[in-house]
């Protein structure tokens, strides 16, 4: 059928129906604003779209069994991630509308259809449309010039971190990542198994620190039926169902010496046990581990084993904290300002050159988990479109003046005599180069009289 065509620069959208009371409904009322497509059938549709883009598509979910419809669904939005699907149909139930959700449909709806309320939601959904498509813009071009995976960062400190990811991915080489808190090491762990062989399989990230030590054991190495109280069914550990694929062990510092043992029999022999098991089963897996513990000074006080220690410790990744990437944090500040803003649906902020000098100048001891819940906030809780030094908060902008403080009266204190000696002396000379060496002309530039000039040139030896 034909198109009904409004401005060429109107959004493109498609409606789907062989109803001539919902085909009519659906040209009066969006006819005018939307450059608007009328089809009778499924056939073809994807092929359209490759073609000619749609920004949005209206599908009579009665148009054909709910099998094609889900299998035409999954295929639009599969080509097209952001295309905003939404379905009309005379009655659906709730497993239904999950079902079509599922498959990619942003709304339904059903039964009488209020057209009005069709395009109250269509042009709000248009509008997040724009907003994410957006964002994933930026963070394509971000990502091209100043990341690797998910780290994002331009700095010399990050760079040297990619061309040891990139080295290091398609091994099988037990990987140390070493950094303080907040500083991104799984991100890291990730970006090594993106690049890897094991891409595609099992990644299993435990945080030995936030595990009881009651449950660790049971989680890391799994039991089996009985093995204590509590176990009322066999269950596989994290070493196990990371089989085929890539272990991550984050805080590893932290495991007890009796956990370090059995870590490290199962590094020897490739093989792990259940706790109350009688066989141990063989595995294949990459080990990963990351700390933000000094692990040579744990070895020295026998509270890590020095075994374990060369046998994880083979090639080491250093993570730079936020402190030592210069010009970073800049990037980082407009990387979680697109984000977030659409991540909540509304236009992105920008943060004025005065509270961003602040954010530079700010030491950052949580690292970029720090500045991205900071940011995070700040995009939810400013109400105008800038951010300003005015709503940093308060510990941020005193720990800018003390930093200013602290280089104009260093702890070891000044000679304020001499300091403010100096001061005039550099007044009197510029005075004096800017007057040619004539006293008087100095001193009016000062708004000193003669006499004072006079004076104060003899107090430091200056000649006219």
């Amino acid at each position: 059928m034909p198109d009904s065509i409004t401005s060429s620069a109107a959004p493109r959208i498609a409606v789907v129906t062989k109803d001539e009371n919902l085909m009519s409904a659906a040209q009066d009322c969006l006819a005018s604003e939307y450059h608007t497509t009328l089809l009778d059938s499924y056939e073809g549709l994807v092929e359209l779209h490759r073609q000619i883009p749609m920004e949005a598509m209206l599908i009579d979910l009665d148009l054909s069994s709910e099998q094609e419809v889900v299998d035409h669904i999954c295929k639009l939005h599969g080509l097209d991630e952001h295309l905003v699907l939404i379905g009309l149909g005379r009655s659906l139930a709730k497993m239904q509308r999950r079902r079509l959700q599922t498959a990619g449909i942003s709304q339904c709806f059903s039964g009488t259809i209020e057209f009005a309320a069709v395009k109250s939601f269509l042009g709000n959904s248009l509008q997040q449309r724009a907003l994410d498509i957006e964002a994933s813009r930026i963070r394509e071009e971000a990502n091209s010039r100043y990341s690797f995976g998910d780290l994002i960062g331009g700095s010399a400190a990050m760079h040297i971190v990619y061309e040891t990811i990139a080295r290091v991915a398609p091994g099988t080489t037990t990987v140390m990542i070493r950094g303080e808190s907040g500083t991104g090491k799984e991100l890291v762990a990730r970006a090594i198994v993106a690049n890897s062989r094991r891409s595609d399989q099992a990644f299993v990230s435990v945080n030995c620190a936030a595990l009881p030590e009651t449950l660790i054991e049971s989680e890391l190495f799994g039991h089996e039926k009985g093995a204590f109280t509590g176990a009322h069914q066999a269950r596989a550990g994290h070493i196990e169902l990371a089989d085929g694929g890539t272990l991550f062990l984050d805080e590893i510092g932290t495991l007890g010496l009796g956990l370090q043992s059995k870590l490290l029999r199962v590094l020897e022999q490739h093989t792990v046990q259940r706790i109350g098991g009688k066989a141990p089963k063989r595995i294949d897996f990459r080990l990963i581990t990351a700390t933000n513990e000094d692990l040579e000074k744990a070895v020295q006080a026998g509270r890590f084993r020095e075994d374990l220690y060369y046998r994880i410790h083979v090639v080491p990744i250093h993570l730079p904290s936020l402190r030592e990437r210069e010009g970073d944090i800049a990037l980082l500040v407009n990387h979680f300002l697109n984000f977030y803003s659409a991540a909540n649906g509304i236009s992105a902020k920008r943060i004025e050159t005065d509270a961003l000098e602040v954010l530079e100048d700010y030491s950052w001891p949580g690292n970029v988990r720090e500045l991205e819940n900071l940011v995070q906030r700040l995009v939810l809780m400013v109400a105008g479109p800038t951010i300003q030094v005015k709503h940093l908060p308060q510990q941020i902008l005193y720990s800018s003046s003390a930093k200013q403080e602290a280089l104009l009266i260093p702890e070891g204190g000044i000679s304020f005599d001499d300091e403010m000696a100096r001061i005039e002396v550099a007044y009197l000379q510029a005075a004096l180069r800017r007057a040619e060496g004539k006293k008087s002309a100095a001193a009016a530039l000062l708004n000193i009289d003669v006499q004072k000039m006079k004076y104060l040139c003899r107090k430091y030896g200056l000649q006219g």
